[in-house]
């Protein structure tokens, strides 16, 4: 009793760091954006960003605008819409007329800082680590 007790919490935890069925076999962009470090994976015109970090209590709308910035940087397109929650946002992008065009290595780590630029907007400078 106790090993399939054992058994079935690991694949439960096993789970939580999965991607979604429409993302399973991509290639994954790590990207750390405001102590927020994501998984993201495009495919087509949707991103996913799994958040693989541990946070106390984090609300959705701060993690659905670093997990944005995070899809943006990787896909190259524009974020319009975030779904989700805080483990797990999926966006949908505005690249134009083309597909995403990836600026970000698959399967690499990249830290993300914020950057003065002019106007409201905040920037963001995303190095390899």
């Amino acid at each position: 009793m106790r090993t399939f007790l054992l058994i079935g919490l690991w694949l439960l935890l096993m789970a939580c760091n999965t991607p979604g069925p429409h993302f399973r076999g991509l290639p994954a962009t790590r990207v750390t954006v405001d102590g927020s470090t994501f998984d993201v994976r495009v495919r087509d015109r949707l991103a996913e960003a799994l958040r693989i970090n541990p946070e106390y209590a984090p609300r959705f709308g701060p993690i659905r605008d670093r997990a944005a910035v995070a899809m943006e940087k990787v896909s190259g397109c524009t974020v319009t819409e975030v779904r989700g929650d805080q483990a797990l946002a999926t966006g949908l992008l505005d690249c134009g007329r083309g597909p995403p065009h990836r600026t970000m290595t698959a399967g690499g780590h990249y830290e993300c800082v914020a950057v003065d630029t002019p106007g409201a907007a905040v920037g963001y400078q995303c190095d390899p680590i």
